[in-house]
């Protein structure tokens, strides 16, 4: 389960801060330097650098050079800020406009979209969103994603199934590949490297008599792929599988008809 979640501050306190509602008037603590944005777009570059676990307030508060009590008056605390953070990345996705492209043309489009958002920021698949951020960057993105299934004949409870199955095989594939770049990264050896060198035993232990399907496949995917993993092959290979699979309900194949 993800360490780290949206929703999980004051609701009505996050909502006046991801649509800036925030009160006027005199505020208590030390006075404000900076804007929200500033202290938001210094968690995102945190977050960037170090992962979402090295962004606390005191770190924070030392990133953007206020006092740790200063930086209070912007935001409650993390829980609103992941909210705050999240929205901002969503506000900036490109949102060109596609709409005279086949239907899976435009999905297989926003999937890449959100593909390289999590690369990017690899720490936002980290995020569980039961309780989504409900913000502008958001909405923005929800109704620009929607308009993917246009003239697709789907009715709106399956238009928004559709556009979940499609972000959860997208984040599930991001994570996948944030392991393996964490795994490559941590070890002083390339892939084919720690293959070469472990052949020999492997060879011994893995018996082809007794494991003979998964040696053949395993040998196999290992050459094809120079790796046990490849993230590119897995991504263009699930998505493809994932378009396949709501093909049936946008195009569903034309009826026979029955003899009189």
């Amino acid at each position: 389960m993800p360490d780290h979640h949206t929703g999980g501050g004051d609701p009505a306190h996050t909502l006046r801060l991801l649509w800036r509602r925030t009160e006027d008037g005199p505020r208590r603590g030390p006075r404000q330097g900076r804007s929200l944005d500033d202290i938001v777009r210094a968690a995102i570059e945190l977050a960037d650098r170090e992962g979402l676990d090295a962004v606390t307030m005191r770190a924070l508060a030392k990133a953007v050079g206020v006092a740790p009590m200063t930086l209070y008056t912007y935001v409650p605390g993390k829980a609103e800020l992941i909210d705050l953070m999240l929205d901002a990345l969503y506000a900036d996705m490109p949102r060109p406009d596609r709409s005279g492209e086949p239907w899976r043309t435009r999905v297989a489009a926003l999937a890449q979209d959100n593909r390289e958002l999590f690369a990017a920021h690899p720490w936002a698949a980290e995020v569980a969103t039961g309780r989504p951020p409900l913000g502008p960057g958001l909405m923005a993105k929800y109704e620009y994603e929607l308009r993917a299934f246009d003239d697709t004949g789907l009715d709106d409870v399956t238009r928004d199934a559709a556009l979940t199955f499609v972000l959860d095989f997208v984040r599930a594939a991001a994570r996948s590949a944030a392991e393996a770049r964490s795994a490559r990264q941590a070890s002083a050896w390339t892939d084919e490297q720690w293959w070469t060198a472990n052949a020999p035993l492997l060879a011994e232990v893995l018996d082809e008599r007794r494991y003979p399907t998964a040696v053949r496949v395993g040998a196999a995917a290992g050459a094809a792929h120079n790796a046990a993993y490849h993230p590119d092959h897995a991504y263009t290979f699930g998505l493809t599988r994932v378009l396949d699979a709501l093909t049936p309900l946008i195009d569903p194949p034309p009826t026979t008809p029955t003899s009189p």
